[in-house]
């Protein structure tokens, strides 16, 4: 795989970005940078190369969103940004040809066009047309086999930013870890982990199951988890996990009663349960005092912490555990390695970021190359 630093020539010449330039936007303003500082080192390398850098990027889920505002935040960080419309076609190969060199243009959302999720040969041979190379920085995507991920290397000569280097020096370093060794694996999805559960059991010395994923593994053990969120997996699947002695489960919960109306309840309704006293009628929705006591200690005894998902149910204010792991991990000495967006939300809301060893811009690109070794889009570069 060659490296955005093996480039010859940068002067005047158009280099294509797939770039991670999907950040939270409300109200039509970026309230999250994170992503795009972690994008600037390459966009500065061939920027002042001279290279007429071109940036593309997806945005949200529905297809609609546009990149304007992510754009203008982006111009705050570093110089010359400009913002089209449209993402291929005469008018962004027009735009393309204006740039001087040294600048850099932002193309409209990808998935504006259904070419990119459907990885469309003729899409992938429209936005190849705009650029002599092509640059891939986007390891948040390239577990997915879309047009700007898989599509385009097979029209340019093709080449890894310096985040995506970055992104796979330190996973492959995760996936020989320095020992003892922690994992911590949560969210929600057991068919979306199986894989890199597997895997790190192999090479991990004790392997944490949290959030919604610690349902399943409980009720596939016999407990009661009430009305809590579980997947419809096979428990034949899970067991089989299970009876691996480096698996941990947590050992007592947050729980509220379901309100008959549907509505979600607040965390002054909840109690602190152990499990075997989870009625249900009660929702899990966080790891209790236990349970955070357990993880602190592993994590202080660890010299490699790998974490990816909140532990609990984040979005709606329950937190005490993920806030409670986040601050026992930054007090640790472990090379820390830590992925998913809501894990990352919850570590910056505490200012604990810089305490961390490698912050990863993937979430499920990083469950994805820690199960198999590679990703879809690092292969398309090979």
């Amino acid at each position: 795989m060659r490296s955005v630093r093996d480039i010859r020539i940068f002067q005047h010449i158009p280099i294509l970005v797939r770039a991670a330039l999907n950040v939270p936007v409300e109200n039509g303003r970026v309230v999250n940078d994170y992503r795009l500082r972690r994008a600037l080192p390459t966009i500065r390398h061939l920027a002042q190369q001279g290279a007429r850098v071109v940036l593309i990027s997806h945005l949200g889920q529905k297809g609609t969103e546009t990149l304007r505002p992510v754009a203008n935040a982006l111009g705050t960080l570093i110089p010359s940004v400009s913002f089209f419309g449209e993402t291929v076609g005469e008018g962004a190969r027009a735009a393309v040809r204006d740039l001087a060199p040294g600048t850099i243009l932002v193309l409209e959302n990808l998935r504006r066009d259904r070419g990119e999720r459907a990885n469309d040969h003729s899409f992938a041979r429209e936005l190849a047309l705009l650029a002599d190379v092509f640059v891939q920085d986007s390891f948040d995507t390239c577990h997915r086999t879309h047009a700007s991920i898989v599509g385009v290397p097979q029209f340019l000569p093709s080449y890894a930013g310096l985040l995506l280097e970055e992104e796979i020096q330190e996973l492959t370093r995760a996936l020989a870890p320095k020992r003892p060794a922690l994992a911590v694996i949560a969210g929600a999805k057991f068919n979306t982990k199986e894989a890199v559960l597997a895997t790190l059991l192999g090479t991990y010395d004790h392997v944490f199951v949290g959030g919604a994923l610690g349902n399943d593994f409980l009720k596939a053990s016999g407990q009661e988890v009430g009305k809590s969120l579980t997947s419809q997996a096979d428990e034949k699947d899970i067991r089989r996990l299970l009876a691996n002695s480096k698996l941990v489960l947590p050992i007592d919960s947050v729980v509220v009663s379901a309100r008959a109306d549907g509505s979600f309840p607040s965390r002054s309704e909840a109690r602190i349960a152990p499990f075997g006293d989870i009625k249900n009628d009660e929702n899990i929705l966080d790891h209790g005092p236990g349970t955070a006591a357990l993880l602190a200690g592993l994590a202080a005894k660890a010299k490699t912490v790998l974490w990816n998902g909140p532990l609990g149910n984040y979005e709606n204010g329950f937190i005490d555990a993920t806030n409670d792991f986040a601050r026992a991990v930054a007090a640790s000495k472990a090379h820390s390695v830590v992925g998913g967006g809501d894990t990352i939300a919850a570590i910056e809301n505490l200012g604990l970021l810089p305490r961390f060893s490698f912050v990863s811009t993937g979430g499920g690109a990083m469950l994805e190359y820690l199960a198999r070794g590679t990703l879809p889009g690092i292969e398309a570069l090979q």
